[in-house]
């Protein structure tokens, strides 16, 4: 902490980091009228499946009757229902049921009926007892394989598999073990300004850090602890300060460090360093309540009382920012500015924002600000 820090700015302070349950999107039944895929579509599935533009439009038209003919059958067939796939490509249906009576109406739908003797359910639940037992078990993967009736386990050894499934003590029979090499991560870009979650809060990522060879974030500090953990991107807060500090940085293995800040439109603006601006110098933030927010800057080295304490050495500008913000970029041309900390007002209004300089962050934790 600098010595010469000054200018107490005496003010009651909104904390920007918001309570905000995440809702899962639902998905549109599937129509009876064929769709004309999109050409970028099109051409993806040609490069990456290695079709001709008919086959694709083919493929397409297939599943869809498929799609169609699959909801029609879960139904009919009920408690037998034991699952469907498509064929490699994708011109049959098939549909398993352990009802052998069944089949003439698995064949109305034009589809190929497969008897088998494990329903849908019954191996949903095998693979539900595995997801209790995860924490006893080292399978890297699981998940109900409907073309061989069995629920299968993929782990780094036939025997931490088997511990697995011995650890669920689920029928050795509906399971096939198999030796993988994957090691299945999350992918996600760290991007200055997008969310993140800390349970059932949310606050904003400022800047992508790595220190040795983690990669992370550093963000406000009053939005977690250190051992905190947090999901979109996962990770853990590694260190946090608040108050007297408002900084933190989470280490986010597995995730994607970007040298980017998400601007205006959904624009990336690409960070070069952390040269520090200015006053008077025009300055943006990003966040991921209020999005892209411009201003000045108003005054360096600035203390601010809030409800839960001073923080000292903040920075102060005409930039809105709203809960939910906290955390997110300060970003003045290409240099990485700081994190946001609290303001007062709001982006309707107008307001004052203050943010955390990012150079001392990167100080405290011996971090590496990610570039392009």
């Amino acid at each position: 902490m600098s010595s010469q820090r000054s200018a107490l700015v005496t003010a009651t302070i909104v904390a920007l980091c918001l309570a905000g349950p995440v809702t899962a999107a639902h998905a549109d039944p599937p129509s009876a009228a064929p769709e004309q895929a999109p050409p970028a579509m099109v051409d993806a599935m040609e490069r990456d499946l290695g079709l001709t533009e008919q086959q694709v439009h083919t493929r397409l038209a297939n599943e869809q009757r498929a799609a169609a003919a699959e909801a029609k059958l879960t139904t009919q067939l009920g408690a037998s229902y034991a699952g469907s796939w498509l064929n490699a490509d994708a011109s049959k249906l098939n549909v398993a049921t352990t009802d052998k009576a069944a089949t003439a109406s698995i064949e109305a739908q034009g589809a190929q009926p497969v008897v088998v003797s494990r329903t849908l359910a019954q191996l949903t639940a095998v693979k539900d007892q595995l997801d209790a037992a995860a924490a006893k078990g080292s399978g890297a993967l699981w998940f109900v394989d409907v073309t061989t009736n069995t629920v299968a386990v993929q782990a780094a050894t036939q025997e931490a598999g088997e511990a697995l499934v011995a650890a669920a003590g689920v029928d050795r029979a509906a399971v096939q073990i198999s030796v993988t090499t994957e090691n299945p991560q999350p992918f996600i870009d760290i991007i200055g300004g997008a969310a993140y979650y800390i349970g059932s809060s949310r606050c904003s990522v400022g800047f992508s850090v790595t220190r040795g060879s983690t990669p992370g974030f550093v963000t406000a500090g009053h939005c977690g602890r250190a051992g905190s953990r947090t999901t979109s991107p996962t990770g853990t807060f590694q260190g946090s300060s608040f108050p007297g500090n408002d900084y933190a940085w989470v280490a986010a293995p597995g995730n994607t460090v970007r040298p980017w800040v998400r601007g205006s439109g959904g624009q990336n603006v690409i960070v070069r360093g952390s040269t520090q601006a200015s006053v008077g110098a025009s300055i943006c933030r990003s966040g991921s309540t209020t999005g892209w927010r411009c201003g000045t800057i108003g005054q360096h080295n600035a203390t601010v009382r809030y409800p839960q304490g001073t923080v000292t050495g903040l920075t102060r500008t005409s930039a809105c920012a709203q809960p939910g913000d906290s955390g997110g970029s300060f970003i003045s041309g290409s240099q990485a500015q700081g994190v946001t900390s609290g303001g007062s007002g709001n982006c309707s209004s107008g307001g004052t924002t203050y943010h955390q300089p990012v150079n001392e962050i990167l100080g405290a934790y011996g971090l590496t600000l990610v570039v392009g």
